[in-house]
């Protein structure tokens, strides 16, 4: 997900936006999920040199990613979408400061955890302990992890509180890249995800699936083919109107009801929980993994007392 603050920020996503070819470039690569330049101008009916301007300004826009794969003769460079969904804020466009606190936690400094197999935890370089054995969570390695996963159970961080003396949380933003857990890879296998505030549940989203159709953009090459790939970047947002996934509410759970200030120990769980409707696991995507390349980002706006 692409998520545009302020609208001066989202120039030039509305440039890349507003030319018919490269709306039909987005289009074939959602259809095709991945295509080399070679087809991509023979299916637009262009020339190489011509495609490769415009798969720029979507690349800088952040909309497409290109990704060079090695053949036996050489190289080519692969195109695919790069978000699943574009939010445009204009409420925060008001020209006013605002109080504001960023910082963001690594996949394996979480500080509690209860999981299931299928389960496992890895770094960017080698698996950590054994997979489908819930004490490899506890091997120090695992404080480096870049992806985890499990079929039920939870996980849960300290988010640092970074509030000034005297303040109170007006909004906490979290944005994390998540994607169900199958046994190998399933594209269509709902999981229903769970999201708790210092043991509050503000709401849950139903993942669509555990994807491995095309490798992740920073999965790393010696990666398991048959194993997850990516997730998809999801934000979660508690404020004074409810809890929000991506721009929709989801709970009428409020900011004030969690009544964080500037003393407050803030936790976030990730839960699949054993009474879920759809009990389909949970996988965390962390730095060198995914399509994201981050770890849990947090941003919390405040206000003073």
């Amino acid at each position: 997900m692409l998520h545009i603050k302020k609208l001066d920020d989202g120039v030039n996503v509305f440039k890349a936006l507003g030319s018919e070819v490269r709306v039909n470039i987005l289009k074939l690569l959602l259809q095709r999920k991945e295509m080399n330049m070679n087809e991509l101008a023979a299916s637009l009916g262009i020339t190489n040199g011509a495609l490769t301007s415009h798969i720029k300004k979507l690349e800088e826009a952040g909309l497409v990613a290109v990704l060079t794969e090695r053949l036996g003769h050489g190289n080519q460079k692969l195109c695919r979408i790069a978000v699943d969904k574009i939010l445009l804020d204009i409420t925060n466009d008001t020209g006013e400061e605002q109080n504001i606190c960023q910082t963001e936690v690594p996949l394996g400094h979480y500080s509690d955890y209860q999981v299931y197999p299928t389960c496992g935890i890895s770094t960017t370089k080698e698996l950590v302990g054994v997979v489908d054995d819930p004490r490899s969570f506890a091997y120090p390695e695992r404080i480096n992890a870049g992806i985890l996963w499990f079929t039920r159970g939870y996980i849960e961080y300290i988010i640092p509180n970074l509030l000034p003396v005297s303040s109170a949380v007006e909004e906490i933003t979290l944005s994390m890249e998540l994607s169900s857990e199958a046994p190998g890879v399933n594209n269509d296998w709902p999981s229903d995800i769970s999201f708790l505030l210092n043991d509050v549940k503000v709401g849950t989203w139903t993942s669509p699936g555990d994807f491995g159709d095309m490798k992740g953009i920073f999965t790393p090459d010696w990666w398991f083919p048959n194993w997850n790939q990516y997730g998809l970047l999801k934000m979660l947002v508690v404020n004074s109107q409810g809890t929000f996934i991506d721009g929709l509410k989801i709970s009428d759970v409020t900011i004030r009801q969690l009544a964080l200030d500037y003393k407050s120990t803030i936790r976030l769980k990730l839960q699949v929980a054993d009474d879920a409707r759809n009990v389909g696991g949970l996988t965390l995507f962390g730095a060198g993994f995914g399509n994201y390349n981050q770890g849990i980002k947090v941003r919390i706006t405040y206000r003073l007392l």
